[in-house]
């Protein structure tokens, strides 16, 4: 591959640009906003979202989606999730026919309760499925730029694709592994940030190293049962997507969903919350999501259902860790 074009110029988006262009592709990243991408492509840096990464030459920042697309060999989409199915349909048209796909973009989407390859095959056809891969795993986009070493997971159908992903994505400080569990390592991905906004919560309201303990572990227990609702694999949790990117974003300080649960546990508002953020935190969206998805299939989640009954009905998070504690005792298996 040569060229590559990466839809979605936020901190990740930009950091998967840059690992691309590293490996020496000519990368085109495209921003929605005229500006932002005079910007980029000004300053050569993201000021707005991740400050301090000085991006490489072979990376060209762009506003002009059709001009972004003609001629990618990969295309790669980072955008958040609740925008997902528009960038999808604008870029519908001008998407080279049967380069590979894909998505790094976390989530349930509102209302259709689809996950993020779902949302692809609805507006692509379902056959978008034999070359779409998901690439997830513990990995803040800050220390991705500044090169510290990684390790990921590329997911597809088909496993060709995901090869085809892991050869150009890898180097010797990012480390990418192949999984043919394309719907556990979304529904992984997805859901550890909301289980990341309890973690904050307990954080922010002076709980200790036993409470984030449990509630990581509870919080992959549900994880596991909505994925293998999904038609997952449960051995999936147990890895990069799962696990790894669960501890890390109900650990870091770089993890927005952590940051809103952690005010949120301090007895800031939500609204208070997201307007100082500037970055998007899609726990927030996916809760609601989540919390209907599992509603439907059937599946037991506590804590999500509280962290969407904190954030939507204004449930005190202290009430809620109580209940959660007090719920009827069970077998832990």
């Amino acid at each position: 591959m040569k060229r590559a074009t990466v839809l979605g110029s936020g901190a990740w988006g930009t950091a998967l640009a840059m690992v691309l262009a590293d490996k020496g592709l000519e990368v085109r990243l495209w921003s929605r906003r005229d500006e932002h991408a005079a910007q980029i492509e000004a300053d050569r840096e993201n000021t707005r979202y991740l400050p301090g990464a000085r991006l490489p030459d072979a990376l060209h920042a762009t506003s002009d989606l059709a001009g972004a697309l003609d001629g990618a060999e990969l295309v790669l989409v980072v955008v958040p999730s609740h925008a997902l199915r528009g960038v999808l349909a604008d870029a519908r048209a001008s998407l080279p026919a049967g380069v590979p796909l894909v998505s790094a973009t976390k989530g349930v989407e509102n209302d259709s309760l689809m996950l993020m390859g779902e949302v692809f095959a609805d507006v692509l056809g379902a056959g978008v499925a034999r070359r779409l891969v998901h690439l997830s795993g513990p990995s803040f986009a800050r220390e991705v730029a500044a090169g510290l070493p990684t390790a990921i997971v590329a997911a597809s159908d088909d496993a060709q694709c995901a090869l085809a992903v892991q050869r150009v994505f890898a180097s010797d400080r990012l480390r990418v592994y192949t999984s043919d569990d394309a719907v556990g390592v979304e529904v992984g991905g997805a859901l550890k940030n909301v289980i990341a906004i309890a973690a904050g919560a307990c954080d922010g309201l002076g709980f200790g190293h036993n409470t984030r303990a449990a509630l990581i572990t509870r919080g992959l227990a549900e994880i596991g049962r909505l994925a293998q609702a999904k038609g997952g694999q449960p051995a999936t949790l147990a890895g990069l997507a799962g696990m790894g990117d669960l501890v890390l974003t109900c650990t870091g300080e770089l993890s927005r969903n952590r940051t809103v649960g952690f005010e949120l546990g301090r007895g800031r508002t939500l609204a208070d919350v997201l307007a100082g953020l500037g970055h998007v935190a899609e726990g927030v969206k996916t809760a609601r999501s989540a919390h209907e998805l599992a509603a439907r299939l059937d599946v037991e989640m506590p804590i999500t259902h509280e962290v969407f009954r904190v954030l939507y009905e204004d449930k005190p998070a202290r009430r809620a860790v109580v209940d959660l504690m007090t719920r009827e005792l069970r077998a832990e298996f």
